[in-house]
């Protein structure tokens, strides 16, 4: 069967593309848009790819379109597929029927953090001898692509509470039918489809209806908007994990997991259950949103079946996704990180973790509003003070933004209204001993790598470049 992947290059989307082809599908897709790292990886499966919309690319007509839920009515490919009866369906759908029937399904869901945590569960499970199946919004480093089939009965996806498609409104989420689910926590996002908060916890109970009794819902005890997401029924038993038992959003409610830095970037940490010992982390990883992650990753392996010791060792190997606190370049003795940040509270919590690994060093942000949400200003308010865990912030002005931060009110930041402005900008500021954080959930017009390229040249020099 041929398929053809309306949105390939989406993150969620290069994966269903994947398992297709691991399926033993002819795939071929389209984009308007292909970037790193999902263009890395299409490339590599060597799947036809269009960039844009024209008809021509339904010819001869595959047996099946996928539609990523980036598109809508009006677009030319759309319409044709509508006008001329072609089979169609969204990518939660087929990924519900092709790949997760009668599998045990691990869904990490949450505003922030789905990615590592689900990153995590699979990198756990995989070290423990099971081929579990996942589809990550995003690139692990450990595995190199967003998915894989495996052949255990087990398989992680990262749920996310977006709309479906056009014609599925229902949050992706809900197409899954898991067995396991991780509420990591929950926020307003996504002003472009949900109206407010409440919307949105509605969604998550939605997801919570399709778990089964004997499932289990991971929850992280100190976020509120959670607590009233299982007010409104929960049919499965229930554990709660929090970064510290004081900290639990209900003082009456004891979490069954907890953890407890040993350092103070939060790269070391013990995990307690049920109050006692139970195992310790030392990653690579940094940040007091990291350990939660951490947290959330191995009591959802605890509960298909691995034991805390083999979760928090399998953990020491692990080295994160593509775009997360990044490391790309280290040219001139200037630290270039690639971050797919674009919430106000992954900003925040992105800089102060690094802010307490390196110290008293020099910090410099550079943000793209990219996101549907950030665009329409919803983060106007609280975007400034989540930069101010940076000595500098450059902030990226397209030409059809319709807010401005008033950056006379907060003397750190810059607008600045072209990439090529803001390469400029951070030539005449660098030196040697800087960080700087370049954060979007784009391509940011190859930014990063731009900004590395500049550098090298600048110094002469190529050093080898980690990862964090």
């Amino acid at each position: 069967m041929q398929l053809h992947v309306l949105g390939v290059g989406g993150t969620f989307m290069g994966g269903v593309a994947r398992l297709a082809q691991q399926l033993g599908h002819r795939v071929t897709g389209a984009d308007a848009e292909l970037y790193p790292p999902m263009s890395t990886q299409l490339a590599a499966l060597d799947i036809k790819l269009t960039r844009g919309y024209d008809i021509n690319q339904l010819e001869p007509p595959p047996d099946l379109v996928v539609i990523g839920n980036a598109l809508s009515r009006g677009n030319p490919t759309v319409e044709a597929v509508l006008g001329r009866g072609l089979p169609y369906t969204s990518g939660p759908q087929w990924l519900a029927e092709h790949v997760l029937a009668r599998r045990w399904v691990v869904a990490v869901a949450g505003t922030h953090g789905k990615t590592t945590a689900a990153s995590a569960v699979s990198w756990i499970l995989d070290k423990v001898g099971l081929d579990a199946g996942f589809l990550i919004g995003g690139v692990p480093s450990n595995f190199g692509v967003s998915a894989r089939l495996g052949s255990a009965p087990f398989f992680t996806v990262e749920a996310d509470e977006y709309d479906t498609a056009f014609f599925d409104k229902r949050s992706k989420f809900v197409h899954y039918r898991p067995r396991t689910v991780v509420l990591n926590n929950l926020e307003f996002d996504h002003a472009d489809i949900f109206g407010n908060l409440s919307e949105i916890k509605r969604q998550f109970h939605h997801l919570l209806r399709t778990v089964p009794h004997n499932g289990r819902i991971i929850v992280n005890g100190d976020d509120r908007n959670l607590h009233h997401v299982l007010a409104m029924g929960c049919w499965s038993s229930v554990e709660y994990f929090a970064p510290h038992s004081n900290t639990l959003a209900d003082r009456h409610l004891q979490p069954l997991w907890t953890g407890h830095p040993l350092c103070g970037d939060y790269s070391s940490f013990e995990i307690r259950h049920n109050g006692r010992q139970a195992g310790t982390v030392h990653w690579p990883l940094i940040g007091r949103h990291n350990m939660v992650n951490a947290l959330a990753a191995v009591a959802a392996a605890h509960h298909v079946g691995v034991s805390v010791v083999a979760a928090c060792a399998a953990l020491a190997d692990f080295r994160s996704v593509k775009r997360r606190l990044e490391l790309i370049s280290e040219a001139g003795g200037v630290l270039v990180y690639d971050d797919f940040a674009h919430h106000p509270t992954e900003v925040r919590e992105t800089l102060c973790a690094l802010r307490r690994h390196i110290g008293p060093g020099r910090i410099i942000a550079v943000f793209e509003p990219r996101s549907n949400t950030m665009r329409m200003g919803k983060h106007q308010a609280t975007l400034p003070a989540a930069l101010s865990a940076a000595d500098m912030s450059l902030v990226y002005r397209p030409p059809d933004l319709s807010w401005d931060l008033n950056p006379n009110s907060v003397k750190t930041i810059e607008v600045i209204d072209s990439v090529a402005g803001i390469i400029d900008r951070l030539a005449e500021e660098l030196e040697s001993g800087d960080h700087v954080v370049i954060m979007s959930n784009g391509g940011f017009d190859d930014l990063p790598r731009r900004l590395a390229s500049s550098l090298t040249a600048r110094s002469g020099q190529r050093r080898p470049a980690g990862m964090r």
